[in-house]
């Protein structure tokens, strides 16, 4: 057996010690009396359409390798967006995405220095550690007292060492998405070899009519690169499967640094079918955002400020409340995910669950306030 003492010596590269961990949403803990609900992750509270969980049920082939370029799925999403299946690389859900595109593009250098990745934050938890194990560097922009970017701080941050900026859009986890007119302008205000990453997991949950559609900018600007998921509303974030879209002098280095049969035939399957039976994902999808406007009406009516909410959760600006207020919602059976002494963001879950969200806003007597 390995002892200690033999084992001491080995270390991780030191850019490990200093990234931070990645937190996943718990789940809820049992309380007597009441059925608890995880509002934790931004999951889909519910399970894939008919049609997907019988496809998967007939799917028998896994003493193969599933095709490296995911060919169905991206013949089936080049006539679904109408891009080219050339422009399209897929990935283990639009994390593995971006961590391909990291890998291709952004990294410590032959002369020691490392790039620079910009982003918003507080945005997705998991860019600082993406960025770091690519070997870049995070630049952070404070998103603006209303949980949006500041695309004007962003821009100005830009520096010669830039080589790619994301724009998490709905912004996970303060709500906000980004519009189009905004979006364009600040493109056009970066140079056009520092690309710029349209993060678009949420987009399926948008309604506001001015919002960036990532896919437009893609045909615009050859700097453009497009994440997307099957994970929050098709509700297959267990299988792992998303994509980046990008024009071809970016997919060819792409593809260099996709990792091999990233996505199962068990995942192709399931996302080719949720595509084909996209009107049932989409009634779904409305169902969750008229949960979320129910939410979100009946916190402005107890006077809690909330950011603009486009994703499928909502953001609580409770500061150094925010422990105190997860550990009475867990209490009450349902897990939220608190981001240390800055908020608390609430997936948007089952009815019932909702109901007693707000039950339990109506009695908590710290509301939030813009930062």
């Amino acid at each position: 057996m390995t002892t200690p003492e033999k084992t001491a010596g080995i270390r991780p590269r030191p850019v490990v010690d200093r990234l931070p961990r990645y937190a996943a949403g718990k789940p809820p803990l049992a309380v007597e009396g009441i059925t608890s609900y995880k509002l934790s992750s931004n999951e889909n509270p519910l399970p894939p359409i008919p049609a997907v969980v019988k496809a998967m049920a007939a799917q028998q082939d896994f003493n193969r390798y599933p095709d490296p370029l995911s060919t169905r799925l991206r013949t089936a999403l080049a006539g679904f967006l109408s891009v080219p299946a050339e422009d399209i690389v897929t990935g283990t859900g639009s994390l593995g995405a971006l961590n391909q595109l990291l890998a291709a593009f952004a990294g410590q250098n032959e002369d020691g220095k490392a790039d620079e990745v910009i982003y918003a934050w507080r945005s997705f938890e998991a860019y600082p550690i993406c960025v770091g194990l690519a070997g870049a560097e995070s630049i952070r922009i404070p998103v603006t007292s209303e949980g949006r970017h500041d695309l004007e701080a962003m821009a100005a941050a830009v520096s010669a060492r830039t080589k790619v900026i994301l724009l998490c859009t709905p912004n996970n986890p303060t709500g906000p998405s980004l519009d189009a007119e905004e979006t364009e302008r600040f493109i056009n205000a970066v140079p056009s070899d520092v690309i710029v990453v349209i993060d678009e997991a949420y987009q399926e949950f948008v309604r506001d009519p001015d919002a960036v559609e990532g896919i437009d900018m893609y045909r615009k600007y050859p700097n453009v690169v497009v994440l997307r998921t099957f994970s929050k509303a098709h509700g297959l974030a267990g299988l792992r499967v998303g994509y980046s879209i990008s024009q071809p002098h970016l997919t060819q280095h792409l593809r260099v640094a996709a990792t091999p049969f990233a996505v199962s035939q068990i995942a192709e399957t399931a996302a080719v079918t949720s595509l084909e039976n996209f009107s049932q994902v989409v009634e779904r999808v409305q169902g969750l955002v008229d949960e979320r406007d129910r939410v979100t009406a009946g916190l402005k009516e107890l006077g809690w400020f909330i950011p603009e909410a486009q994703g499928n959760f909502v953001w609580l600006n409770l500061g150094e409340n925010s422990s105190d207020f997860s550990r009475r919602a867990e209490e009450a059976g349902l897990s939220v995910r608190a981001f240390g002494n800055e908020g608390v963001r609430v997936t948007i879950g089952e009815t019932e669950a909702n109901t007693r969200f707000l039950e339990l806003c109506a009695i908590y007597t710290k509301a939030p306030q813009r930062s």
